[in-house]
């Protein structure tokens, strides 16, 4: 099982100083998270991708590359890649250049975007969202695995004999999940594909998020991609952490109540009880996290939110000290234990292009065997 953090990349005022990083400053700090969790031994680090304050990682394709940079083994990846106002030629090019310079150590995450003001400043309407969703990506999958693309559809420009370059590395495309925080057709596109399904797993009640989940197993398993129980989940979730859940609790409500997205509704053990929401001693976080099995059954990634709400940088870098030494080991263990041996992990850019491969020899060893039968003389059995 795969365990990274992501980060929206907000900039929002500490509400227990008044004083906000610059834009500058959440970049770095952004970036000495992507590090620090390969020096924790996370496998993942995920940046979103916001076009509007008071965001800031509006090119994660630079990010990554300059984390690429720097490390050697973290899976970089998005939470999430917007399908629907990017165009999917410059989708196609640019994780490929990433895949070439992260040596593979690149999958994606697409999404729709929850910020309708966004979708005219690319040129679409928010209205044509899963539409837009379902197009593009249908387009982007025919530039990563056809050398030329004759394409006409309803929202970009048709093409005639387009190339997109460079290619895939080893002519594998990134790996791709699909994220939604309550989407069906979201879900309905991930099993169609085959491709992972990651649930935000933030703001929802579990029922919601087995229901979502349940869904799209189900539908991985009517296409024919394995059985419903090996379909390719992904969750999210925010924690906060100290050595006793008093602690944790004290010094994190002032973030959660001044945060855009928390503040001003249920209170923060209103929140905990109601949503994935985990905020406590290590051991709580490992409980918590575990039960998230016995939700959506066994899954393959699980992503922590720790730098949002205007957390000081100083307590997020403690947060993943706290994940790399007391949280995520314990999981690793526990999870792996708990999962059945038919249900596969992640996939990788080495474990597909392992997969490419035993086919591609399994169908020279077919062929192979094929031709000797047609040799046999006649009347010799």
């Amino acid at each position: 099982m795969q365990f990274g953090v992501f980060s929206v990349g907000d900039v929002t005022a500490d509400p227990t100083t008044g004083r906000s990083p610059t834009e500058q400053e959440r970049i770095k700090g952004m970036i000495e998270i992507a590090l620090k969790a390969e020096e924790i031994g996370l496998d993942v680090f995920a940046t979103g991708e916001h076009h509007n304050p008071p965001f800031v990682p509006s090119s994660p394709t630079t990010m990554l590359g300059f984390v690429a940079a720097r490390t050697e083994r973290l899976i970089l990846s998005t939470a999430t890649t917007l399908i629907t106002t990017n165009d999917p030629v410059k989708i196609a090019e640019d994780y490929a250049m990433l895949q070439h310079l992260a040596d593979g150590r690149v999958d994606l995450m697409m999404g729709r975007g929850n910020q309708g003001p966004v979708y005219p400043w690319f040129g679409q309407d928010i209205r044509n969202g899963i539409a837009l969703a379902i197009e593009n990506y249908a387009l982007l999958r025919r530039l990563w695995r056809e050398d030329v693309v004759d394409w006409q559809g309803r929202f970009r420009t048709p093409l005639t004999g387009f190339t997109s370059t460079p290619k895939p590395l080893d002519g594998i495309p990134p790996f791709v999940w699909h994220g939604s925080i309550r989407s069906p057709e979201i879900a309905e596109q991930a099993a169609y594909y085959g491709d992972g399904f990651f649930h935000n797993n933030i703001f929802w009640p579990k029922e919601h998020v087995q229901q979502m989940v349940g869904l799209y197993r189900r539908r991985f398993e009517h296409y024919g991609h394995g059985q419903a129980d090996q379909a390719i989940v992904g969750l999210g979730g925010q924690v906060f952490t100290r050595a006793n859940s008093q602690d944790a609790i004290g010094e994190f409500r002032p973030y959660f109540d001044h945060a855009p997205v928390y503040g001003g509704g249920p209170s923060l053990e209103e929140y905990m009880a109601q949503t994935p929401l985990t905020v406590g001693s290590p051991q709580q976080v490992i409980d918590r996290t575990l039960a998230f099995r016995d939700v959506v059954g066994d899954y393959q990634r699980q992503l922590f939110l720790v730098d949002h709400a205007g957390l000081p940088h100083k307590s997020v870098l403690e947060q993943m000290d706290m994940l790399g030494e007391l949280v995520v080991p314990v999981l690793r263990r526990e999870f792996e234990a708990l999962r059945p041996a038919h249900v596969p992990d992640a996939p990788t850019h080495a474990s597909l292009r392992r997969a490419r491969d035993a086919g591609e020899s399994a169908e020279r060893a077919g062929a192979r065997t094929t031709a000797g039968a047609t040799d046999v003389p006649s009347g010799v059995t």
